[in-house]
């Protein structure tokens, strides 16, 4: 297939591509780079299966030629991005999801949305399964994210059911895993580097509340099966293995052997207490179960940001 993946060179959407051409599949990549780098799809450059274009796809999306995919994946995903971005942040949820809806439509091309668990917001039900419609403040300071997701799928599904695209929706929960940016601003890379540099690892709150961690390989194999299957509706895909934050900053700390120490602050607004997917729907309908466990992929992860800490301190020199 010809695929198009917005956001193509952020940390989902990097490893997404690399994914797609694995299979021998055609990827054009677009990217305004606010949040995404060419450095994660550097090693794509020369894949004459590979193009990157520069683009914000808030604009009007023409692509030549047949597609036979598009997979929106544009969007900050970080609460510090969206707080110092957020009307970025909606217009890309928005017209951005509206524009590449279009091109799908225009192309008769599967459209798969990168949805968020962010839509479930502070939940009241755990674990979340998709028929919970969430408890999200729309005037706080996470509803430009968290509503331009909701936006973004109920435009999908509009399409879906009045211009007949063929849609999927995956529902995606915290992840990590290579390529994640230093200063997301989002637990494991925060701690990570924090570690790394023996600097007080920062914890919100009393540090009890909870997120489960999904290692990036296993989410991609997720979205791709879902890519492949026959769901015009969401899917969570996630690792409902559940832990509270002080124990993964504890978990960092250790694995790297650092001098660091937890320092607890203030919790932010609306940040939710808890957060676990019930995976049920992902096991039955597309066989899909994480196959990465936490400290696996843990190490990975703090090996790659050593890695990308040497190539700076050896350009420095």
């Amino acid at each position: 297939m010809r695929i198009l993946v917005t956001g193509g060179a952020g940390f989902l959407g990097s490893h997404l591509c690399d994914r797609l051409l694995k299979d021998n599949h055609k990827v054009v990549c677009l990217d305004n780079l606010i949040t995404g780098s060419t450095d994660n799809i550097a090693h794509l450059l020369e894949n004459e299966n590979f193009k990157f274009v520069k683009y914000d796809v808030t604009n009007y999306i023409y692509i030549e030629g047949k597609i036979d995919a598009v997979l929106h994946f544009a969007s900050p995903a970080s609460p510090i991005d969206y707080l110092q971005i957020p009307i970025q942040t909606l217009k890309v949820g928005s017209l951005g999801t509206h524009k590449a809806l279009g091109l799908a439509k225009e192309k008769k091309a599967i459209f798969l949305l990168a949805s968020t668990s962010e839509v479930y917001g502070d939940p009241l039900i755990h674990p979340q399964p998709e028929t919970y419609w969430g408890n999200v403040n729309p005037v706080g300071v996470r509803g430009c994210y968290d509503e331009a997701k909701r936006f973004a799928e109920a435009m999908t599904m509009a399409y879906h059911r009045y211009h007949k695209v063929e849609i999927r929706i995956v529902r995606i929960f915290n992840t990590f895993g290579e390529r994640m940016r230093k200063n997301d601003g989002r637990a494991i890379p925060a701690f990570v580097t924090q570690a790394l540099e023996n600097k007080p690892v920062t914890v919100f709150g009393d540090g009890k509340q909870t997120r489960s961690f999904c290692y990036v390989s296993d989410l991609i194999e997720g979205i791709y099966k879902l890519l492949n299957s026959k769901i015009n509706e969401p899917v969570n895909i996630g690792n409902p293995h559940e832990m509270p934050l002080n124990e993964m900053a504890e978990r960092i700390i250790n694995f790297t052997g650092s001098k660091s120490k937890i320092k607890y602050l203030p919790l932010p607004t609306d940040d939710p207490k808890v957060r676990q997917p019930d995976i049920d729907k992902a096991k039955k309908l597309l066989g899909w179960t994480p196959q990465v466990n936490i400290e696996t992929g843990l190490k990975k992860t703090i090996e790659w940001f050593q890695k990308i800490d040497k190539k700076k301190n050896n350009k420095i020199i």
